[in-house]
């Protein structure tokens, strides 16, 4: 077996107070809106987080560690693709306040550096940097904002 892991980040600089941002990890409903339908959150140290994305690709973690608009680190447990191992795979976001811009930064490490790793880690590593992206124009076009119902 071997010891060595691969990992990678991703910073997004969003135009958006960090609150909202945090938020958008934080609250289901909000969460469902920019990840998948079905997402789902429970927003506590040894709480879950749990999404199927629409490409198949599927993060369910454990909540490791929650510091409010600060950070949040998952564990990721074994889904549906992922070969079995005994790595313990960390997706770790970092929120940082820069005026009235957020900076979110994604630290993943603990993936084998093993050939039948490989595809799982380039999928899951191209899929994070896409969701960013997308969670950039999410927050900065405003739809994660409670609409007021339509006046007639």
């Amino acid at each position: 077996m071997s010891t060595a892991y691969r990992s990678f980040a991703h910073r997004v600089e969003i135009g958006v107070p960090v609150e909202r941002a945090w938020r958008a990890f934080t609250d289901s409903r909000v969460l469902a809106r920019w990840t998948a339908a079905e997402a789902t959150v429970t927003p506590r140290e040894k709480g879950r987080l749990h999404v199927i994305f629409g490409s198949g690709m599927e993060c369910d973690a454990l909540i490791d560690v929650l510091v409010t608009a600060q950070r949040l680190r998952l564990i990721l447990l074994p889904t549906r693709g992922m070969p079995t191992a005994d790595a313990v795979i960390v997706e770790d976001f970092l929120f940082e306040r820069t005026g009235n811009t957020s900076v979110v930064r994604l630290l993943s490490s603990g993936v084998p550096s093993v050939q039948r790793w490989v595809t799982y880690y380039l999928a899951k590593r191209r899929h994070w940097e896409l969701a960013l992206t997308r969670l950039k124009v999410f927050l900065e076009k405003g739809m994660d904002q409670e609409q007021p119902p339509p006046r007639y």
